[in-house]
């Protein structure tokens, strides 16, 4: 049986940390070390934006520390990731750079939307989450800096909302008036209450959800001893709220000792008790599932699914499209076009496989892009396109990469108007992202002009590639006269970038 010793490293907003696993297909993942460094990143990159050459010092002494002890175990591989933080510093590259010169450790920035989908690989592994998700559930992630929350209902992703409320932020914005204890928590109070007002009023309004996963540091050793149920490890929200609800009149040190945790100095000790207390208060769940899983765990993850080693039965592209389609149904922009459209353009993408040289995880991206291309209409008629490209890029799709959310939602904004060049692009993505959204916007425009009408006049859609053309037929029930000239329009633009000319076929059909 082979077995790959790993190393997950993650930079945080207030703590370095290092865990070498043993990944194997029988064992799947054996924790065998777990080292952890307090380096306060989040002070200097919430308070100036940069990070002083101090706190580059230290982090660097620690990556070696870090270094030595892989090399100790003799790891097959690692990762090393940074979160999102980090991107926002002025001096990010120089950073990097110096992390790479003195540790030989390369570190990868993940976007808020990879660092969320890692951690939430960590659960989809784990067979309580399935049976949870099933019924209704709400994944609440709180790092450093940020919190995110996504719904689950009858198995299927509803929502992902992120929000900028963490536990390092909120130190930093309440600093001086956290000696006052009283005040101190009501003010944390005040924050989580106006942030999760929205979010309660558009997804939570009039819907019960049974459970909430809880993942984040400090949790487990603030409920440390609270019971738990013996079937799936979670624990009644009555008694979760009861062990946390005396954070008012004491001081850091303490509620740490009530709490009976080893780390009573800890200025985020009030900070995370009160944000995970108010947010379980307001999404009000029946039980609270807290599975121990961290950062650490989805990178391990992640790096075994990606390699083969490990399957989830989970699957994920699922956890994407029905986002996708909630988003639009919030839009009110899904309809009987919309799956016209997606039957179409999958036809296309599949005949056209040996030409457009576009991968598997692109035919996904091609139906996100479908599922949402109407959204915009719900703000304006006339700058639809634009519209549409903005509540994409706004809205977090888990299980999507900020590039993939950024394919997507240009080729939505080029279905309907011309393709940039390159050039005026080159900012936000790289050649092969650009060459991905040309291709899925002329699959997407094509398809969408053998429905202008939105009338549904076809159905058995069949495409199929003969020499340099690509025959779409179909059996339609009246006639196509505006669809034909519509379609003549942007098969121009669908030749030049495939060298490979539409032409519709029509089989009439009797009724």
């Amino acid at each position: 049986m082979a077995i790959t010793t790993f190393g997950a490293i993650y930079i945080g907003s207030y703590e370095v940390s290092l865990k070498i696993f043993e990944l194997s297909q029988r064992k799947q993942l054996r924790t065998v070390d777990h080292i952890r460094s307090r380096v306060e990143l989040g002070k200097d990159v919430f308070a100036s934006r940069s990070i002083g050459y101090e706190l580059v010092e230290e982090l660097c002494l620690i990556l070696k520390e870090f270094r030595k002890i892989m090399d100790g175990y003799r790891v097959d591989d690692y990762q090393a990731y940074a979160s999102v933080a980090l991107h926002h510093v002025s001096n990010e590259l120089f950073v990097l750079d110096q992390i790479w010169l003195r540790t030989k450790i390369r570190v990868q920035i993940l976007s808020n939307s990879e660092r969320r989908f890692i951690g939430y690989k960590a659960l989809a592994f784990r067979p309580e989450f399935e049976e949870m998700i099933k019924e209704s559930a709400a994944l609440v992630d709180v790092g450093g800096g940020s919190m995110q929350i996504t719904l689950f209902r009858k198995g299927k992703a509803v929502t992902t909302q992120h929000i900028e409320l963490g536990i390092m932020r909120i130190k930093e914005r309440l600093s001086g008036i956290e000696a006052m204890v009283a005040h101190y928590e009501k003010q944390i109070q005040e924050m989580v209450d106006k942030e999760l007002e929205s979010f309660k009023h558009l997804y939570l309004s009039g819907k019960d959800t049974k459970y909430i996963i809880l993942l984040g540091d400090y949790i487990g050793d603030i409920t440390k001893g609270v019971e738990r149920k013996k079937e799936d490890g979670t624990i009644e929200q009555e008694r979760f709220l009861k062990k946390l609800k005396k954070f008012r009149k004491k001081s850091a040190a303490e509620e740490s000792q009530e709490l009976d945790i080893s780390n009573e100095d800890d200025p985020l000790m009030i900070p995370s008790a009160v944000l995970y207390k108010r947010t379980v208060e307001e999404i009000n769940a029946e039980y609270v599932w807290l599975p121990g899983a961290d950062i650490s765990d989805g990178i391990a993850y992640d790096y075994a699914q990606s390699h083969k080693i490990l399957k989830p039965e989970h699957n994920f592209e699922e956890d994407i499209l029905s986002a996708a389609k909630a988003l639009a149904q919030r839009y009110e922009s899904y309809s009987k076009h919309t799956e016209a459209l997606l039957e179409t353009s999958l036809a296309i993408f599949d005949a056209m496989k040996n030409v457009h040289g576009l991968a598997k995880r692109d035919r996904l991206l091609l139906q996100a892009a479908v599922i949402l291309h109407d959204c915009g209409k719900y703000i304006s008629l006339v700058n639809q396109a634009e519209c549409s490209y903005q509540i994409i890029m706004a809205s977090e799709i888990i299980g999507m990469t900020h590039l993939e959310r950024e394919i997507v939602a240009s080729a939505v904004k080029y279905n309907s108007n011309p393709l940039a060049s390159y050039e005026e692009l080159a900012d936000k993505m790289n050649q092969d992202s650009y060459m991905a959204v040309a291709k899925l916007a002329a699959i997407l425009k094509i398809a969408n002009a053998l429905d202008r009408s939105h009338k549904q006049k076809f159905r058995n859609v069949k495409a199929a590639l003969k020499d340099r053309q690509l025959l779409i037929t179909v059996e339609a029930k009246e006639s196509l006269v505006l669809e034909r000239g519509l379609f003549s329009v942007y098969a121009d633009a669908f030749e030049r970038i495939f060298s490979v000319k539409p032409c519709i076929r029509e089989k009439r059909m009797f009724q």
